[in-house]
């Protein structure tokens, strides 16, 4: 797709420290690379394609008449698909103005309406002034966030009392998981510094787990990004320290769409999901979480 202009941070009022605008930077990269590998995604909408997954659906169950967020939609796609279910309205924030001017032209050109904004996470649902029936969050989210007992703060702030948030996301031990589905060589699950490398393309890596169209190589990206561990204890006790009520907690031992190591295998169910080889013990590769506001 060809797309508008590239937004530009002092356009839009966009403050980021130079860690985090790097990171932004590495991210406007991938999606690039990202996208490049997708092919025709307006006419795959269109088609009454969906990105999203039966956890997701499930979780995020009835949406009609409401309001939904997702937070750190990336380039929209999820965001699009979760209109579709129903909602009154979808807004979708992410801080790589590559994503979000992606998902504008994605909306006008599947005739999905929603509405993407450019913002940091935390800075985005501290300031704002909107609330939602419904907050939604899927794939590569908190690993981003150094501030995770801030970002729940601001989950619960955009909520209204008895609203939810629903989270699906790889498990935090799957990073642990070396190649050979090994614990040697992966990273540590209790690790306290940050991870600073470039954000890889992996929908090159997961193939049709990503509607990854064709065998194309990886897009390359040098601009290092910086991420952080947290483990499930961490998220859960973030969420309980911001108010919210832990609804439902699931592991599973899959991972959807994305072959977050080079060792799992895919399920041959053509369910677009990754699993550890036969004959492997099963570890949690993915978790459903749903929280919400009391009223």
């Amino acid at each position: 797709m060809q797309g508008d202009e590239t937004l530009e941070n002092r356009d839009v009022g966009l403050e980021l420290d130079a860690e985090l605008d790097q990171t932004r930077r590495s991210w406007n990269r991938a999606t690039a690379n990202h996208n490049a590998h997708k092919g025709d995604q307006a006419a795959f909408l269109r088609g009454g394609g969906t990105t999203l997954f039966a956890e997701e659906i499930e979780l995020l169950g009835d949406l009609r008449g409401k309001r939904i967020v997702h937070v750190q939609c990336n380039s929209g796609q999820d965001s699009l698909c979760v209109a579709r279910l129903g909602a009154e309205e979808v807004v979708g924030v992410d801080f790589s103005d590559e994503a979000i001017r992606f998902a504008r032209r994605l909306s006008a050109e599947s005739g999905i309406p929603a509405r993407f904004e450019l913002g940091e996470a935390i800075a985005w649902m501290s300031t704002t002034d909107e609330r939602f029936d419904v907050a939604f969050a899927s794939y590569g989210v908190t690993g981003w966030i150094k501030e995770l007992d801030a970002w729940a703060r601001g989950v619960a702030r955009i909520l209204r009392p008895g609203g939810r948030f629903v989270y699906v996301e790889f498990h935090p031990l799957c990073w642990s998981l070396g190649e050979a589905i090994d614990l040697r060589g992966g990273d540590d699950y209790f690790q306290s510094v940050p991870f600073v490398e470039p954000v890889g393309d992996y929908v090159a890596d997961s193939g049709e787990g990503l509607s990854a169209e064709g065998s194309g190589p990886a897009g390359t990206n040098d601009i290092p990004a910086v991420s952080w561990q947290h483990t499930l204890a961490e998220l859960v006790t973030a969420f309980a320290g911001a108010g919210l009520r832990i609804e439902l907690l699931r592991e599973y031992p899959y991972s959807n769409g994305c072959r977050v190591q080079p060792g799992l295998v895919e399920s041959g169910a053509g369910d677009r999901r990754w699993r550890v080889p036969e004959g492997a013990a099963t570890v949690p590769l993915m978790f459903g979480l749903v929280v919400s506001r009391p009223e």
